[in-house]
C-alpha cells in the first residue's frame, strides 16, 4: 500500500523535502514509521519525544494502524480579510488563515452587537527581537487543513465552556514584516470576565495544538521557532489519544 508522509517546521529541514510517497507492507502501524525515518533523517531521533504525529489530519497514536492512501504527517512543537487561504463561519463564529494583512479593525466592527458588555481582542505581533538577536521578519507555515479544524474546534469549545456569544480567530501564514500582525483573536460576550477567560484560553491553547510554525530570520541566518510543547495526551512522550483513525 502507499502513504503520502508530509514534514513541516524544522523537519521539513531536515529531511530535506516536505513530503513524498511511501511504500509498505499492509497493516503498518504509525510507529513502524516513525522507526523508519529515525533511520533516516538526522537529529530525528532527538526530536521523537517532542513530536506529533497525525493521520489525514487528526491527532494519531503511534499503534494506529495506516491504511492505503492515508495521509501522516509528522508534527514538531507548533510555534507558537481578502486572501483567506481558508475560512469557515459557523453560527456567526469565523475562523480564518490568510496570506494578506489582518484587517482587525473591520473585524471588530463587524461582531459589535447591542446585547454584548464586552468585546475582548487579542491581537499577536512580529517583534524586532528574539533570541537576543534583531529580528528582520518571520515565516509562518502551516498544515493548512488540519490547522483550520483545529482552530474550529477550539472555537465551538470556547463558546460552550465560557458561554461567550460569538468568537473570531485568524491567523496569517507566509511572511510578515515587523509590527505585522500574525494573529487575531476577538471574543464578544455579555460579561467582560467570560471574554477574557475565553480569549486567553483560545490565544494559549492555539500555541501548543494547532499546527502552524514560525521560521525566525536574522542578520546572521534563520532558525525555526523552539515552540510550545504539545500537551501530554497528543506528544510521543505523554498518553495516547484513545482512538485510532
Amino acid at each position: 500500500m502507499q502513504v503520502r508522509i508530509l514534514f513541516f517546521g524544522v523537519l521539513k529541514d531536515l529531511a530535506g523535502r516536505s513530503a513524498e510517497t511511501l511504500d509498505l507492507p499492509e497493516h503498518t502501524a504509525l510507529r513502524e514509521v516513525l522507526a523508519h525515518y529515525e533511520t533516516r533523517i538526522p537529529n530525528l531521533r532527538k526530536l521523537k519525544s517532542a513530536l506529533a504525529m497525525s493521520i489525514n489530519q487528526q491527532y494519531a497514536a503511534p499503534e494506529c494502524e495506516l491504511h492505503h492512501g492515508d495521509e501522516v504527517a509528522f508534527l514538531p512543537p507548533v510555534s507558537g480579510g481578502s486572501g483567506a487561504v481558508e475560512s469557515d463561519i459557523h453560527h456567526g463564529n469565523s475562523v480564518q488563515i490568510v496570506r494578506e494583512r489582518i484587517d482587525t479593525s473591520s473585524l471588530i466592527e463587524g461582531m459589535k452587537c447591542p446585547a454584548d458588555g464586552a468585546l475582548v481582542v487579542f491581537e499577536g505581533v512580529v517583534r524586532n527581537n528574539s533570541r537576543g538577536r534583531r529580528t528582520l521578519f518571520l515565516d509562518y507555515e502551516a498544515y493548512e487543513e488540519m490547522a483550520l479544524r483545529q482552530m474550529k474546534d477550539l472555537v465551538e469549545k470556547a463558546v460552550s465552556q465560557f458561554r461567550v456569544r460569538q468568537v473570531a480567530l485568524v491567523h496569517r501564514i507566509g511572511r510578515l514584516q515587523i509590527g505585522e500582525s500574525s494573529v487575531v483573536i476577538s471574543v464578544a460576550s455579555a460579561h467582560r470576565a467570560a471574554a477574557f477567560e475565553a480569549c486567553r484560553w483560545l490565544i494559549d491553547t492555539l500555541k501548543c495544538t494547532v499546527p502552524i510554525w514560525k521560521k525566525e530570520y536574522f542578520e546572521d541566518g534563520a532558525v525555526w521557532a523552539d515552540g510550545e510543547p504539545f500537551p501530554a495526551e497528543i506528544s510521543q512522550s505523554g498518553n495516547r489519544p484513545e482512538t485510532c483513525i
